[in-house]
């Protein structure tokens, strides 16, 4: 397998991917209104690439803000339906959580069910708040540093464009 940054002729495959691993109306989703027409963080957007040169699985991170402090959001990841089981989806996290440390990113969000992603070190954000209609029990986060998420609350919005970036900061 061959894990790369997602380069702009990989959209298409990649979208495709998204369509098959995810229920139509995907992007209908509160958590795509925060990723609207906000350019993903490049360096974390990750493909894995089988022996055959087929796409096995994806994983993209966008900047939002969360009570007004930088943090990422994570996802989608999906795995292609015939390679799930063998835990692709956990190397394309690490992998991706290890590179946002060490490009200097503090905290990670998602929304995702709490059983999967605690192997991962994620837990409940109390007073984070997404969008409607978001289940507040989904709103998961992750320290990349120590204490990142202390007293760190309110609502998550989008990353607009000429925000500094000031994720090193809290």
């Amino acid at each position: 397998m061959d894990l790369e940054r997602e380069e702009p002729a990989d959209w298409w495959e990649v979208e495709a991917l998204y369509d098959l691993c995810f229920a139509p109306g995907r992007t209908a989703l509160s958590s795509y209104r925060l990723r609207d027409d906000v350019p993903p963080v490049a360096d974390l957007c990750l493909a894995l690439w089988d022996e055959t040169e087929a796409l096995a699985g994806v994983i993209r991170y966008w900047p939002v803000r969360v009570g007004g402090v930088a943090a990422l959001l994570l996802g989608p990841v999906a795995v292609h339906p015939t390679r799930q089981g063998e835990g692709l989806a956990g190397l394309l996290i690490r992998e991706s959580l290890r590179r946002a440390r060490r490009l200097g990113w503090e905290r990670v969000m998602l929304v995702g069910d709490a059983p999967y992603y605690q192997r991962f070190g994620f837990t409940r954000l109390p007073g984070v708040l997404m969008p409607p209609p978001t289940n507040p029990d989904r709103v998961l986060g992750l320290e990349l540093a120590e204490g990142a998420w202390a007293g760190i609350t309110g609502a998550v919005t989008r990353w607009e464009a000429g925000q500094s970036d000031d994720r090193l900061r809290t």
